[in-house]
């Protein structure tokens, strides 16, 4: 019975909403969550997220520098850190919870009263030019290829922008720039202060000492340039020739491969069909040819069963499900060596049509039992709980309970899995393609082959070819 009571919100003068759920224990976790990300980014400069992220518990209006802040965390044990994603950037701390008045303090001033000194400037540029060039060097490719399916999916709108910030525009950002976005963006109505292992009252008192009709360092002039737009899924390519032939040299190198990456539109975390797609992309499963955790891990999604364990030239078949507050995401990343890519997006565009077919009892019910078991076990660890109450609250003004999603989770039945597949089979592909593509099929060839019956490549193609 006490479950019900444990996420507790309550709604400031000025909009901020204040979320808590009480974890007994001698730390907590609380932070600042904004709705603010690369998506929001159409009317301005791309790339301002990435710099706010970088920029993050550097010099404030109470702080001179970045190693006075951690010397205060550090008297009450704490850390901080700050993550960014395409609709949401979050300020977070873990630290005991007698420093709870300090911490709000801090927190209040890092995000409200920055500095942004022509010093932090410059080394956040020299930081973002190192980040954008390991990026492209890495032997892991999915970073890059997370940015290209969503540009192929949401071409030029909302979380189809880029996530992280173009070279050319690393000088073009300055603070001026910077003040506009937050001027807009960092409003007390889209924000959450959310918290995990502290008393509720205490939070809402800290919240209102320290941000309530507090005047952020941009000013409070009206906001004019909110970007409301909903994701328009448009479907469509990204293709970058790259030679991997040597991106990991050594005593082991990694082989060459060719990346592929080919998604269809899911839908919402906010809609009903969000729990059976999240139950299809544990069943999809999937990943490297030698699983983490020595071999037999895993072994059991389809994508092992199917795909690795049959094709033994296959590196990799993963399934992902990104979702959003208005839209989502299911692909599966595949990579081979460059003469097997032809038969590799056969094999992949085949299991997106097999997803529609037979269903086993027994395969469900593992996936569903796997997922919740995956919920359970993330849901133990403090931080993780501190962003699943901020992100639910900044959506929904509320939070499900972890036993409310287990009960919907043990409620998926093989005809809903069916449906969501059908409606999202519907859609054109996104298709993101990396390394050396000679041999990949045209756009509209892996097209036709998602809409045929058996998920095979045109015939003529592949005798002409």
């Amino acid at each position: 019975g006490r479950e019900r009571f444990e996420t507790r919100v309550t709604a400031l003068e000025n909009g901020l909403r204040v979320a808590s759920q009480n974890k007994f224990g001698q730390f907590c976790t609380l932070g600042l969550l904004v709705s603010s990300g690369s998506r929001h980014e159409a009317k301005y400069l791309s790339g301002i997220t990435h710099f706010l992220e970088k920029l993050a518990f550097s010099s404030s209006a109470q702080f001179a520098s970045k190693d006075e802040i951690l010397l205060t965390l550090e008297k009450h044990g704490g850390i901080c850190d700050c993550q960014a994603s395409r609709d949401t950037i979050m300020y977070a701390v873990s630290a005991d919870a007698k420093g709870l008045d300090t911490v709000v303090s801090l927190l209040a001033d890092v995000v409200l009263q920055p500095r942004f000194s022509d010093e932090e400037m410059e080394m956040t540029r020299m930081a973002i030019r190192f980040e954008l060039e390991d990026l492209n060097m890495r032997p892991d490719p999915e970073p890059l290829l997370t940015e290209m399916i969503h540009a192929a999916a949401y071409r030029e709108n909302t979380v189809g922008l880029n996530r992280f910030c173009p070279v050319e525009n690393t000088d073009k950002i300055n603070r001026e720039v910077l003040h506009s976005y937050l001027r807009n963006y960092y409003t007390p109505d889209r924000m959450v202060l959310a918290g995990v292992g502290i008393e509720h009252e205490q939070l809402v008192e800290c919240a209102k000492k320290y941000l309530l009709g507090v005047e952020p360092v941009w000013g409070s002039a009206k906001t004019r340039d909110i970007d409301r737009s909903v994701a328009q899924y448009t479907g469509g390519i990204v293709k970058v020739e790259k030679d991997m032939s040597d991106v990991s040299l050594g005593p082991t190198p990694i082989p060459e491969l060719t990346h592929i990456m080919i998604g269809l539109e899911s839908c919402s975390f906010l809609e009903e069909d969000f729990i059976p797609f999240a139950v299809l992309n544990m069943m999809m499963g999937g990943g490297g040819s030698f699983s983490a955790g020595g071999p037999g891990k895993g072994m059991f999604t389809r994508l092992y069963l199917n795909v690795l364990n049959r094709h033994h030239w296959m590196y990799n078949a993963t399934s992902y499900h990104h979702s959003y507050e208005d839209t989502g995401l299911l692909c599966i990343h595949a990579s081979a060596d460059p003469k097997q890519v032809r038969e590799m997006v056969e094999i992949i565009t085949r299991e997106f049509i097999l997803m529609a077919g037979a269903l086993g009892e027994v395969e469900l019910e593992r996936a569903k039992t796997q997922l919740k078991s995956m919920l359970m076990m993330n849901l133990e660890s403090r931080p993780v709980i501190f962003e699943d109450v901020g992100r639910q609250v900044l959506a929904t003004n509320a939070r499900k309970l972890p036993h409310e999603l287990c009960a919907l989770i043990s409620d998926v039945q093989p005809a809903d899995i069916k449906r969501v597949v059908t409606k999202m089979l519907r859609n054109k592909p996104a298709v993101a393609a990396l390394g050396d593509l000679t041999d990949l099929p045209t756009y509209e060839h892996i097209q036709a082959a998602l809409s045929s019956k058996d998920g095979r490549l045109p015939r003529l193609y592949r005798l002409f070819r």
